[in-house]
């Protein structure tokens, strides 16, 4: 039985390291919009008891055991069998009924994109203060202006959706197993002409603490790393064009 979203078998892949706590609700959350086919867990190497309570859902558990999210990502679209495929965390901080908004969209774009920088739906005690937003905001706008995009805020927004058709053209070219993987996503997206908008989606209170975003020196080292990622890209994109 398809969900209720066009005859489309809609996916949702969570990568999981460290939700044990938040991953049964999230599991719950998204498919409780009635738009969501499967969930596809993949278990990177989780904390202890994360598929226990996997196991008490209707998602599907899969296991990488190369550790990071781009490796823990890219297993999960091999795996998932949507034609509309959505990346989101199960910590808590995205919210189910996002899905229908990215859906919406998707009648018009092949990607969509998730923005946490819209302070009106950051959420009290989410883990986007000043440092990480303006961070986020300024990669972006890197992003928009060295490939003269459409508007973007948010390099490092996990949640977002790829139809089957664009993650096809891109799926082959992906480079990076962990944390810079999303902004590579990005970056393919704009350089094979894939057609993409990015829309504000609520960020709540995550439960429990990130290895990443709950370190701002952590962050900071992320943020260099992914404006190398970035200029890399903006280098490549020169010979891409000349190729065409």
């Amino acid at each position: 039985m398809l969900s209720l979203w066009k005859n489309k078998k809609v996916s949702v892949i969570f990568p999981t390291y460290n939700e044990k706590e938040s991953i049964y609700y999230a599991i719950q959350d998204f498919f409780s919009t009635g738009y969501i086919d499967e969930i596809i867990v993949v278990n990177n190497n989780a904390a202890p008891g994360t598929s226990e309570e996997v196991a008490k859902t209707k998602a599907i558990e899969i296991f990488e055991k190369k550790q990071g999210y781009g490796y823990a990502i890219r297993s999960g679209l091999k795996e998932a069998k949507g034609d509309i495929l959505i990346i989101s965390e199960p910590d808590g901080t995205f919210l189910g009924k996002d899905v229908l908004k990215l859906l919406a969209y998707s009648n018009d774009f092949e990607v969509v994109f998730g923005t946490r920088t819209r302070t009106a739906l950051i959420e009290k005690d989410a883990d986007m203060g000043l440092f990480l937003r303006v961070g986020n905001w300024t990669l972006a706008k890197i992003i928009e202006f060295l490939f003269n995009t459409t508007s973007l805020s948010d390099v490092g927004c996990t949640m977002r959706l790829f139809k089957r058709e664009a993650l096809e053209k891109i799926r082959n070219k992906f480079t990076i197993g962990g944390s810079q993987f999303g902004p590579e996503m990005m970056l393919l997206t704009i350089l094979n002409d894939i057609k993409f908008v990015e829309i504000p989606v609520h960020y709540t209170k995550r439960i429990g603490k990130s290895s990443v975003t709950g370190n701002k020196f952590v962050a900071f080292i992320l943020g260099l790393n992914m404006l190398r990622l970035i200029s890399r890209y903006r280098i490549k994109s020169i010979f891409w064009r000349k190729k065409k």
